[in-house]
Order: C-alpha cells, then sequence, then structure tokens
C-alpha cells in the first residue's frame, strides 16, 4: 500500500526548508519538491551582495547538497512547471501534460520581481534570480554611472554594491524617503545619510515617468548613444538622468495565479491560519506568498524576508505532519548590508508611535501607543537587536526613562 504524498509547488527558501522539517517531523511518505528554476534551491540574499561584487566571482549559495535531498528522500524536480491545482481531486497539473496527486499540498511560490509599469520600463534590468544577477554583475563591469529605480533594500544594496565597483550612482526614489516601508524615519534618515556620505546621489519624492535612449552629445554622431546602451530617465517633475546602466528594484510582486485559480482566499497573499492552512482543505501556503495570521500582532501580516520565508517554511512543513505543533509566531526580522554597514531590523518599526534613538552608530528602540516594544532597528549591533526582539515578544510597556539612559544597557531592560 503506497503511503501519503505531499507535493510542494516551489523550491525556494520556504519550499526547502519545508521538505527537510517534514522528514525531521518523522513525516516517512513521498515529498516532491517541484522548482521551476534549473538550479538547486539557492540563498537569494548574496544575490545583491557578493554575487555583484565578489572576485572571483563566487559559487552557488545552495542550502543543501544533492546527496542531503537523497538522503531524505525529497524527489527533487527542477525545470518544472505547476499549471493547475484541482482542489478536489488533489490533483496538480504539470506543464507538458503530466500530472501528480497529492495527500497535502505545500504552495510555496513566493514572488518575481516587479516590472516598472511605464514607457521603456522594461529596459530596466531588475533582480530576483541567479540569471538576473549574472547579468548586472556582467553590466557593472562596464558601466560608468548606474542608476537605480527605488530605494528599498535591494535597490539600496545595488547601489552599495556597484558603488564597490567603482560606478556613480544615483538613486530615484519615489516615496518621501528610503525604506519607508520597513524602517521608521529615523531609520531611513540614517540610512540616507549613509548611501549619501558614500558617494551616492539620492533624490526622494520622484517619480519616474519614462526610460528612453539618451540622446547624441553635441560631438557625437547620431544614434551613437542608442548603439552603446547609455539610457535617460525621465521624471515627472521635468528632472532627467542618463546612465549606462539603469536597474528597478521597486518590490516583489507574489505569485498567486495557482492559489487564484483554484479559488483560495487571497488579501495580497495566499491567507493561511497560524499553521499555513489555506481556504482548501489539505492545501497549505508558506513563506512570502503568504498572508498569515500573526497572534502576536493579531492581524495578518505579508513579509518578504530571508527569516521568515525559512522559518515559516519549517513551522508550516511540521504542521502538515500532524500532531501539536505550535502556532508561527516568529518575530519579523531581517538584515541588510550596505557600504559595509550590517543594518538588522525586527518588528515592525514603521508602524511606530514614537522611537527613542540610542548607541552608535544607530540603534532604536521603536514603540507602539500602550508603550510596549513593536521593533528595534541597529547598526553594527546584533546584540541589541536579540534584547529587542525579546522585548517585543513579551508586549509588555518598557521604563522610557531607562530606555533613553545610555548607561543602562538594553539588554537589562528585557522583561524576565
Amino acid at each position: 500500500m503506497p503511503g501519503p504524498v505531499h507535493v510542494i509547488v516551489g523550491a525556494g527558501q520556504a519550499g526547502a526548508w519545508a521538505a527537510v522539517a517534514m522528514r525531521q517531523a518523522g513525516f516517512t511518505g513521498r515529498i516532491v519538491l517541484l522548482g521551476e528554476e534549473p538550479w538547486r534551491p539557492y540563498e537569494r540574499p548574496p544575490l545583491s551582495k557578493t554575487m555583484l561584487t565578489a572576485q572571483p566571482e563566487p559559487p552557488i549559495s545552495h542550502f543543501h547538497t544533492e546527496a542531503r535531498y537523497a538522503d531524505l528522500r525529497i524527489e527533487l524536480h527542477l525545470d518544472t512547471v505547476v499549471e493547475s491545482i484541482e482542489p478536489a481531486a488533489h490533483r496538480v497539473h504539470l506543464s507538458g501534460g503530466g500530472e501528480l496527486g497529492y495527500d497535502r499540498l505545500l504552495l510555496a511560490t513566493g514572488g518575481q520581481a516587479r516590472r516598472l509599469p511605464i514607457h521603456g520600463g522594461e529596459r530596466a534590468l531588475t533582480l530576483r534570480t541567479l540569471e538576473d544577477s549574472w547579468a548586472i554583475r556582467a553590466r557593472l563591469g562596464r558601466a560608468r554611472h548606474v542608476l537605480c529605480i527605488g530605494g528599498g533594500v535591494i535597490g539600496l544594496e545595488i547601489a552599495s554594491s556597484a558603488r564597490k565597483r567603482g560606478c556613480a550612482v544615483t538613486v530615484l526614489e519615489a516615496m518621501p524617503r528610503v525604506m519607508g516601508r520597513a524602517v521608521s524615519p529615523e531609520g531611513a534618515s540614517f540610512i540616507e545619510a549613509l548611501h549619501r556620505e558614500n558617494g551616492v546621489v539620492l533624490h526622494t519624492g520622484v517619480i519616474v515617468e519614462s526610460i528612453d535612449d539618451a540622446p547624441a552629445g553635441d560631438n557625437a554622431r547620431a544614434g551613437d548613444n542608442a548603439r552603446s546602451g547609455r539610457l535617460r530617465v525621465t521624471c515627472r517633475n521635468g528632472s532627467a538622468f542618463d546612465a549606462d546602466l539603469v536597474i528597478a528594484g521597486i518590490g516583489m510582486q507574489r505569485n498567486l495565479a495557482l492559489a487564484e485559480a483554484a479559488g483560495l482566499s487571497l488579501e495580497g497573499g495566499i491567507v493561511v491560519d497560524q499553521w499555513g492552512r489555506t481556504s482548501a482543505p489539505d492545501i497549505y501556503a508558506a513563506g512570502d506568498v503568504t498572508a498569515f495570521f500573526h497572534p502576536l500582532f493579531k492581524r495578518r501580516l505579508r513579509l518578504e524576508s530571508w527569516r521568515h520565508a525559512q522559518n515559516h517554511g519549517l513551522a508550516v512543513g511540521r504542521a502538515m505532519c500532524g500532531g501539536e505543533a505550535p502556532p508561527y509566531d516568529d518575530v519579523p526580522w531581517f538584515w541588510t548590508e550596505q557600504h559595509g554597514v550590517n543594518l538588522q531590523v525586527a518588528g515592525l518599526p514603521a508602524e511606530a508611535a514614537r522611537t527613542i534613538v540610542i548607541g552608535d552608530p544607530f540603534t532604536a528602540v521603536h514603540l507602539a501607543e500602550d508603550g510596549c516594544v513593536i521593533g528595534v532597528t541597529a547598526a553594527d549591533n546584533p546584540r541589541e537587536v536579540r534584547a529587542g526582539m525579546a522585548m517585543i515578544k513579551a508586549r509588555v510597556p518598557i521604563d522610557e526613562a531607562a530606555l533613553a539612559d545610555p548607561r543602562v544597557l538594553l539588554q537589562k531592560l528585557v522583561p524576565p
């Protein structure tokens, strides 16, 4: 009698770790991991950092070796596209006409880089996959001036990497401040100052309208700039910027088509509960693609980070195997490295009612209206972030006078 089958759609961080978690939880049935890319599941954080700057070019950073997948009896199918799901029949249909039955299905489809919806937007490179990173790396080798559209984490990390490669860099951000959805105004000011100190020309509140060939210079023959690939980015306020390489880092678009066609509930992501269960029986979802209920914040969150993808995948993978799995309540956390500074962000600092800045070069504790810690941001200080995460989880008001006292270590304020 064949055993149960768990099928995972998406071989990124969430899917790969969910498969491992299933085996660690004692699941003995068949595990099938389906990925659209030709590469064994790999780390994405290096794509905007060392993959663009290191010499020689670094190897792919895979999560697990081929031998580990074999040892855990995880069937890894790459270059495989799932065309549709039949929830009632417990079946997925593959490109080329194949199909696969499942007892439980996990959607870990992640997302793709958002494209610029403007004239000439297709001329801007984006970064999400290995191939994207390799293409940008090759172009950085001969670019003199790089223009990044978008002042979020990816855009700013690419800007930092381009400066490290010796390029002049301009960043255009439509919002009033950089990383506005992820950090507080104080955190944004620190990041903006860091980039300007390192030679990045940064413009906020600028909306890009078109990308065209840059006009030829006075002494150039007609068409020279077009042939060389030099581009002009024109903004709504009439300003224009020329660059050899234009990169769009304007966020991620979740891959929801499969879930939508299957009739699953959506709220900007696949709606799941604390255990990753969707609105359809025996279908789960994990990672960036989800809108998950967080018991600490008592509402649904949509997160896009390395830690969330991994830990949510692990938690949902365990939950799919039955038993008394604990609800997923991981404190949101991400890190970014820009111009040699490691910035870590925990909680939801952008939603803070007030912020207290302590420490050097930059540490900020973000408070909710009730005086509880809702977030912490720190540069080159992971110990303070760990203390802040404990405060966030404790959900008790903090002594603000002690917090503002430079003689009091943050660790001393963590509730027992």
